[in-house]
């Protein structure tokens, strides 16, 4: 018997019996849809945390502080120091000020952060309006939570001029400690607004450099290459400070959302074994309806091979028709659901954000997983089917 042939029998499930065939296509698509619905849920969840919390650069960049002050200082000369560490590209340096800024009457506790412009890039964090400071005019940029409180539409702020108040903290003699309030030269423009809950202000560490400040609070230290980092963290703490990568916290991420893959993917598994089911009832009573034909079929020379295949082509395809439908139908619920949920967070301020991502090569797999379970469930009626007697099957009413 050809393929063709084969083909051509196993569509004729269409024809027979069409809505049992769709409705156990249907049957296996939704759990397949099951599967792609969860575990994109996963995948887009994972997306959307590493794009907020880092950039490319982020991940070669290390976080250098001191363990406690007076052991070593983070001064110019450290900076100088860490430069000279094969494989660092760049060191930039940041120093952290409690400070009080002022808007049109408002005035409002936030900490700020005098740095290079660099720094936002590094720190992985995303511009929403507007744009980075310059390295020496006095413009700030502040964090999103600052420009809702200042103004009722965040992106009004820009352009507006802050008057600032830092407060740096002096150690007394007699082992108190009090603040000292300093003044910039000059009112700082908002240059741009980054993506941030708390009350942040970033402006450029020329613009206070003769407020007589003290240390720097932390480094950023830019590495070539992602290979570099671990050597560059090696030199940095043999120098008695701390290192810390964004990079370590992304692959724990990625480790723990493996897992929710992987309980998710599990319980659309759940959804498919009962489709599986309900497909193996439907080959069992189409090879109890098929067995006169069957013994026809044997009759005028059919073999056993051929009859197995024919039982195995139709299970298969079904199977695949069942993993075509359920990503068409994972994808539709995924996209309304997500639609739903970016109206509801738009209306209450929030932004759009993409909670569902299916790569390439999960729907391409759970489409191949489709047609292999139909394959699965065939493989019992196509083996009974194979080896019914011809007699037995013209005899059977």
């Amino acid at each position: 018997m050809l393929v063709s042939d084969v083909i051509k029998l196993s569509l004729r499930m269409f024809k027979a019996r069409t809505m049992r065939t769709i409705l156990t296509i249907f049957g296996m698509g939704v759990g397949i849809a099951a599967i792609l619905f969860l575990v994109s849920f996963g995948y887009g969840l994972q997306r959307t945390l590493l794009q907020k919390i880092t950039t490319s650069d982020a991940l070669v960049t290390l976080d250098v502080t001191v363990e406690r002050e007076g052991d070593v200082a983070l001064d110019k000369d450290m900076v100088s120091a860490i430069k000279t560490i094969q494989g660092v590209v760049d060191v930039i340096p940041a120093l952290e000020l409690r400070s009080q800024a002022r808007l049109d009457g408002v005035a409002l506790e936030v900490n700020v952060i005098a740095t290079e412009s660099d720094f936002m890039n590094l720190d992985g964090l995303a511009f929403t309006f507007g744009k980075n400071f310059g390295g020496t005019e006095h413009q700030v940029v502040v964090s999103t939570a600052v420009a809702t409180i200042f103004s009722q539409n965040p992106e009004d702020i820009l352009g507006q001029e802050l008057d600032l108040s830092l407060f740096r903290k002096i150690e007394m003699p007699d082992g108190s400690s009090i603040e000292e309030v300093l003044s910039p030269s000059a009112p700082y423009v908002v240059s741009g607004i980054v993506q941030g809950e708390d009350n942040m202000l970033y402006l450029p560490l020329q613009t206070v450099s003769d407020l007589n400040l003290p240390d720097y609070s932390k480094l950023k230290v830019k590495c070539g290459s992602t290979g570099e980092v671990d050597a560059v963290r090696s030199a940095v703490v043999e120098k008695g400070l701390i290192a810390s990568s964004i990079s370590e916290i992304v692959d724990q991420a990625n480790k723990v959302f493996s897992v929710v893959q992987i309980i998710l993917m599990m319980f659309g598994v759940i959804a498919l074994v009962v489709s599986a089911i309900g497909m193996f009832n439907t080959m069992t009573i189409t090879l109890l309806e098929r067995t006169e034909e069957i013994g026809i079929m044997k009759a005028i020379g059919a073999s056993n091979m051929a009859i197995w295949l024919m039982f195995i082509a139709e299970a298969t395809m079904m199977g695949f028709l069942g993993g075509l439908g359920g990503v068409l139908i994972g994808f539709i619920e995924g996209e309304a659901l997500n639609f739903i949920i970016n109206l509801v967070a738009t209306r209450f301020g929030g932004e759009k954000v993409d909670l569902f991502y299916s790569p390439l090569w999960f729907v391409s797999t759970i489409i191949a997983f489709g047609a292999f379970v139909g394959f699965l469930t065939g493989i019992f009626p196509a083996r009974k089917a194979s080896k019914i007697d011809a007699l037995d099957a013209l005899r059977y009413k």
